[in-house]
């Protein structure tokens, strides 16, 4: 199963090639968007992402073309600059949020220091492993 970080960054890949920006638009949903759950997304690009989806199938598509074609087609150059725009701001956003949880989840806590010029003391106690006890 793909990640929501992996679809966002590969429809952005997708975004920024040298098509048409409605061909990139639409090879960016159906390629890399189109199964992304929301609930996958961090919350606060959550409604944002809905809007992107909705604007990709607000409208009824001909006969032999889906809503997203439909939708792109119906769009002005400028609503499918905003529209990619917004993709990869969620992106960005994504990206911010998992490195934030992974400097909270990689914290060190030093547990004591060592200098190795002048080792701490040890005596057997330090050593001693308590004993285990079976009972019946």
């Amino acid at each position: 199963m793909t990640s929501a970080w992996e679809s966002l960054h590969f429809a952005t890949l997708e975004l920024v090639r040298s098509t048409p920006i409605k061909q990139r638009l639409i090879s960016a949903y159906r390629r890399h968007l189109y199964a992304l759950p929301e609930d996958q997304l961090p919350n606060e690009v959550r409604e944002a992402f809905g809007q992107v989806m909705k604007s990709l199938h607000g409208v009824q598509p001909q006969k032999g073309e889906d809503a997203v074609a439909a939708s792109v087609r119906k769009m002005s150059n400028q609503e499918a600059d905003d529209c990619a725009a917004h993709i990869v701001e969620i992106f960005g956003v994504t990206c911010r949020e998992l490195l934030n949880a992974a400097r909270v989840s990689a914290e060190v806590v030093q547990l004591h220091s060592v200098d190795r010029d002048h080792p701490p003391e040890r005596n057997a106690a330090d050593f001693e492993v308590p004993a285990l006890i079976a009972s019946n």
